[in-house]
């Protein structure tokens, strides 16, 4: 268990009053928070304390931080420190004291840690806006927050801001709820029912329905308008409204209910995704109520007073618009006895009746056959659809082969490999300028010779690269996999200068003649007769003629006169993964080299040890740029020699980008999987602990990584690394387990350890 002593240095500065609140919350602390959760707490306890704003913040901080972190996750203690560090230049220690005490009422109220950064950003326009208004309203947080969501404490701050811009005194008054106009406007928007309140009851609600425990999360879609996003499923969460108004009488709370109990229905009667890619936006929306209506009507065979709940909240419109159209057709399906009054909706309810509903592929069908039926009628994709408050927007159920952000709008275009013929190939223009940006890359199904016999590939070509190749990744949090969710791309290798290999070995040869011995033990020594054996394969004549003349001497003869011949062999494939992560660019406390330095120089060493025992090694590296980008270079294979090649890729090693090491290690492993060996062991060399740039919580990627480990394991690898970063003992043996790992203190003694671990890993 950490102590405060592992942090001294880091906390020398801190005076007795702050030291002694640190000791007193430190045993909770501990309790609540990951060692790097501690280290951001104490970082930023030391921050504030050379901040110089007063003694009063850094015990405000140390008190409460681990309760905001245990209500938003670890990730938010930098983005807290960061906020308080940017408001010193602002405004006074006070109000930043009363930022910190305030917090655990936000982080309690907000549920989230996406909005609780909104309101890190709120609380920075209003030092802009109404620098004078800030503190009174922290002292009345909580009256806030229990009456508003966030996008209505930032629309009624606003107005206060706007309105008493140059009057302080009624500024003041606005935000400490004094004033009459500060009553009214809190009143117009205020909500009827806040998720924050409810969320723990609708949980148990889909339990009770269920079964199972879905995982819901608030959205803030009301900062400019009051009406909010519509609910969704997404990343396995029930995205719902932070907060809903009583609907035409209907309370916010069955608003709710109708919502969550709805998506719950999706998720549980949705067993494959659609394809959407050929449809248009009408079909997409037909398709889409029909499903609506298929996976209500599974539910509510299983449940029947549902049919109850979702009922009141499609009521009968009778003008022309879709959206009307689609609520008379929703409620012709939902409610079999409701009259409708819409030829087009009689229709849907008959075919519906006697469709099977056990398959979204009779949605599908049905939907279609709408579409053709309403073709003629004005549609507006994005303005149009239904009128139920409480359906989703439907994403859950489609898949495209081009990605969608529904936030952001289309993603950008993803490279595809095309395969051509050879003719397509020759009348395509050439485009002497594409690169990696390419949006496809042609490749010829077969090779295209030229006059004299010989192939372009051989005179001009690069060796290809694979496709890329998407692996699942395991979310620790719901305990499941998600599919295709991770992507790797083999990348070639830079090629550098060989002779700096060359020189590597020259200014190491001490080292390598030490080993001498320890590797020639190692290598094969052929045939071996094991002799003195009662059973064998044969007769030792030796020991046989031995016991003849023991017999003739009268004497009691030895019975082992048989040998066996055993063939010494090592069947060993070894595979070293090398992280090249930006921070291998860091150079070595007290030394001229960086860390990539010594992991180069130690890779040149054990393929070196490796190469003279003959076993078959391979020599594979990664970096990532978020989950689609793993990139994954291949300096030596298994059927490559140790030569100039691999040398030259070595030379050319560099280190960028992040650490996504559980879709690097399953890559690894499917390169393991095609090697014919006994013994398979991988070897991955690391200098910190797994993160990307798409990834804030900690422990996501870790968890990823030992599953992936685990999954390796599964097929006959032996994973182990070999850690140089001093406090990997908090998380390594974590991934690894606790004897597949050493944390190697000394990082200029790697050259020196990592060929003595190959060779007592391989024995």
């Amino acid at each position: 268990m950490a102590t405060l002593e592992d942090y001294a240095e880091l906390l020398a500065d801190l005076d007795a009053p702050q030291r002694e609140k640190l000791e007193s919350v430190w045993p909770e602390a501990v309790r609540q928070l990951s060692p790097r959760g501690l280290d951001n707490w104490l970082k930023g306890t030391a921050a504030l304390s050379h901040m110089g704003r007063g003694d009063h913040i850094v015990r405000t901080w140390i008190e409460t931080v681990p309760t905001v972190a245990r209500d938003l996750g670890e990730d938010i203690i930098p983005d807290l420190a960061q906020a308080c560090l940017g408001f010193a230049s602002r405004t006074s220690g006070a109000v930043i004291e009363r930022v910190l005490a305030t917090a655990p009422i936000a982080s309690r109220r907000l549920s989230d840690p996406d909005l609780f950064r909104a309101y890190l950003q709120l609380l920075n326009q209003l030092l802009a806006q109404a620098p004078r208004g800030l503190r009174p309203m922290l002292e009345h947080l909580e009256d806030l927050l229990g009456v508003l969501t966030l996008g209505g404490l930032r629309r009624w701050a606003s107005w206060g801001a706007e309105a008493h811009r140059t009057d302080y005194e009624e500024l003041s008054r606005y935000f400490g709820l004094e004033s009459a106009e500060s009553q009214a406007i809190l009143q117009r928007e205020r909500k009827g029912t806040l998720f924050v309140d409810i969320h723990r009851r609708i949980g148990m609600y889909l339990r009770a329905l269920w079964g199972r425990d879905f995982l819901m999360r608030p959205t803030a879609g009301d900062f400019e308008a009051r009406e909010g996003i519509r609910p969704h499923i997404a990343d396995f969460f029930l995205h719902l409204p932070d907060a809903y108004d009583d609907w035409e009488g209907v309370p916010g709370l069955d608003l709710y209910r109708a919502a969550a109990a709805h998506a719950a229905a999706h998720v549980v009667a949705t067993t494959a995704p659609l394809k959407g890619d050929e449809l248009n936006a009408l079909q997409r929306a037909c398709i889409g109520l029909i499903e609506d209506a298929r996976v209500e009507a599974l539910a509510i065979a299983r449940f029947p007073r549902l049919r109850d709940l979702w009922r009141q909240f499609h009521l009968p419109a009778q003008d022309g618009s879709m959206t009307a159209r689609f609520g008379r057709i929703a409620l012709a399906l939902l409610d079999p006895d409701a009259p409708t009054g819409d030829e087009t909706a009689d229709w849907v309810r008959a075919a519906f009746a006697g469709a099977d509903l056990g398959t979204a592929q009779s949605a599908f069908d049905l939907g279609l056959q709408l579409a053709h039926r309403l073709r003629n009628e004005p549609y507006s994709a994005w303005r149009d659809g239904q009128a139920a408050p409480y359906r989703d927007d439907n994403r859950y159920i489609w898949e495209f082969e081009e990605s969608v952000d529904w936030e952001k709008g289309m993603a950008p275009d993803q490279q595809v490999r095309k395969y051509v013929s050879v003719s397509e190939m020759v009348n395509e223009v050439e485009v002497e300028t594409a690169g990696e940006d390419a949006q496809e890359i042609w490749v010829a199904e077969t090779e295209l010779f030229d006059d004299d016999g010989v192939s372009f590939n051989e005179k001009e070509g690069k060796e290809p690269t694979a496709p890329p190749v998407p692996y699942d990744e395991f979310d620790y949090k719901i305990q499941m996999h998600r599919p295709a969710w991770a992507t790797v791309q083999e990348k070639r290798p830079r090629l550098g200068d060989p002779a700096e290999i060359d020189a590597i070995l020259t200014r190491n040869r001490k080292l390598t003649q030490r080993m001498r011995h320890l590797l020639d033990a190692m290598q094969p020594q052929g045939v071996q007769r094991i002799r003195k054996l009662e059973d064998g394969d044969e007769i030792d004549l030796n020991a046989a003629t031995q016991a003849l003349i023991d017999i003739r001497m009268g004497l009691q003869p030895d019975p082992r006169v048989m040998m066996r011949s055993v063939r010494k062999t090592r069947d060993i494939a070894v595979m070293a993964l090398l992280d090249l992560s930006e921070s291998t660019n860091d150079p070595v406390t007290g030394q001229d080299q960086t860390v990539l330095d010594l992991t180069r120089t130690a890779t040149v060493l054990l393929a070196e040890a490796i190469a003279k025992v003959g076993d078959a090694f391979a020599l594979h590296g990664f970096c990532s740029d978020g989950r689609h980008n793993v990139f994954y270079a291949r300096y030596k294979d298994f059927d490559q020699p140790w030569g100039e090649i691999p040398k030259a890729r070595l030379a050319g090693m560099e280190g960028h980008l992040s650490t996504r090491m559980g879709a690097a290690i399953r890559h690894a492993g499917a390169h393991l999987g095609q090697v014919a060996a006994a013994k398979k062991l991988m070897l991955v060399i690391t200098d910190g602990a797994p993160s990307d740039i798409d990834e804030r919580d900690p422990q996501y990627l870790r968890q990823d990584a030992r599953a992936a480990v685990q999954e390796v394991a599964r097929t006959g690898v032996i994973p182990f690394c070999l850690t140089l970063d001093p406090r990997a003992d908090q998380y390594v043996a974590q991934i690894f387990g606790q004897r597949n790992f050493l944390v190697l203190e000394n990082v200029e003694r790697l050259p020196e350890r990592l060929p003595q671990l190959y060779a007592g890993l391989t024995r």
